[in-house]
């Protein structure tokens, strides 16, 4: 399979040439090392090379000898590396030395001291539908962050193709596989996380059926404001057994360091009404297709549960926005108060610049999310911060056009970074 192009690709070269070293972060078989060799001029495997193990206990440094960028991947397996790299980048004092990849993060007792000054980091996600060749990119995300009026007219797409691409995923080893393929593979994917992926990352036995259970009760509430308690309550009722909420605390954190969970912040924002901002994040699983896997879905059982099927194309819409917010330098979050008001989505910039996004998989909302996104603009405080510089609908099966009212219904694929 040849290689494909992938939006992080700008910000490693630019990062390459601020720093001595680059870390790449991304969940297992997202594309890190491939992407990664394409710019390294010498690798060492961590994890594959035998001569390793003996080399990191005798003399370390030979491991960082090689033409630069030297790609150091699978750079956990030996978490000591990462100061040897740090005394190599003050040493040579040359930018571009290092990329390191990893699929996870140490534990938080290794001591690692800090890259400040000498790494910067890049994070990568499964692959966009940009990257897939699914959407035009006709639709910036840049446009979008400084309200640039959008004057595109394209066709939406099919249900029944929005569904396969969820179930299939963007792992870029299924990008020519069939769908009853992929979903064998993101099974076993799975199977492997809860075997052997959540005990080898934590350093401890962990539960595979525990793990599953609370994974399934992740994929129920995708895009939702769950909390621990509420993942206890729904594991008790849906799974096998309970699972105390400190053991669901500890697995969270090790889905985290697998970049396997995805929690999306809350926005901070300035309103005139006296509601309560909410501070707790969303969460997501980093594919839907893992969701998908994990409570044994298929495209006839999502065609048949369309209120899931929504929420499942919600977290869907998070990995794109979330993919082509980072491309832009912002960061993605989602708004809900207490009066129940809430935007799936607001990517910020640096600079503070912002855009709204509510998501609907069908035109049957669209009147309904354009009314919210209204109502969330009212209600800003314009004395204290800017109103958004555009207020956006991403839609699945409906076409891309600007409304009268100035809002944008953007087509998933349409959008683009």
């Amino acid at each position: 399979m040849s290689y494909v192009d992938r939006i992080i690709e700008g910000d490693l070269t630019e990062k390459l040439s601020a720093s001595g070293a680059v870390l790449i972060k991304g969940p297992k078989s997202c594309g890190k090392t491939a992407t990664a060799s394409q710019y390294a001029k010498s690798i060492l495997e961590m994890d594959r090379d035998p001569q390793v193990p003996v080399i990191m206990a005798t003399n370390p440094q030979l491991l960082l000898s090689g033409n630069t960028p030297r790609l150091i991947d699978e750079w956990q397996e030996y978490p000591q590396i990462w100061n040897h790299v740090r005394h190599e980048v003050d040493s040579r004092k040359v930018n571009g030395q290092f990329i390191l990849t990893g699929s996870s993060n140490p534990t938080d007792d290794v001591k690692l001291h800090s890259g400040a000054g000498r790494f910067t980091v890049v994070q990568m996600d499964t692959m966009s539908w940009q990257e897939l060749g699914f959407s035009t990119g006709s639709c910036k995300m840049a446009d979008l962050l400084q309200g640039s009026l959008i004057d595109i007219t394209e066709p939406g797409i099919s249900l029944e193709f929005i569904i396969e691409k969820m179930l299939t995923g963007g792992w870029p080893a299924l990008m020519n596989k069939s769908l009853k393929n992929a979903l064998a593979l993101n099974r076993g994917y799975v199977d492997l996380l809860c075997e052997v992926d959540m005990s080898r990352v934590s350093g401890i036995k962990r539960d595979p059926l525990k793990v599953r259970s609370l994974l399934r009760s992740l994929a129920r509430n995708t895009a939702t404001l769950v909390d621990n308690k509420t993942l206890e309550q729904d594991v008790r009722i849906n799974g096998k057994g309970e699972i105390s909420r400190n053991t669901i605390s500890d697995y969270l954190d090790a889905l985290l360091r697998l970049m396997i969970l995805y929690e999306q912040p809350a926005f901070n924002l300035h309103i005139r009404s006296s509601a309560l901002l909410r501070k707790s994040p969303k969460r997501h699983l980093c594919d839907t297709s893992l969701a998908a896997a994990v409570l044994g879905l298929d495209n006839e059982s999502l065609l048949k549960d369309m209120k899931y099927t929504g929420f499942l194309f919600e977290s869907l819409a998070i990995h794109e926005l979330n993919v082509y917010a980072k491309a832009n330098d912002a960061n993605l979050f989602h708004y809900n108060d207490s009066y129940g008001y809430e935007v799936d989505a607001i990517a910020q910039k640096r600079n503070g610049d912002y855009a709204a996004f509510e998501i609907k998989l069908g035109i049957g909302y669209i009147e309904e999310a354009a009314k919210n996104l209204k109502s969330f603009a009212e209600n800003i405080d314009s004395a204290k911060m800017e109103l958004p510089k555009s207020l956006n609908i991403i839609t699945g099966t409906g076409m891309t056009y600007r409304r009268p009212d100035g809002i944008n219904v953007i087509s998933l694929a349409s959008l683009g970074k």
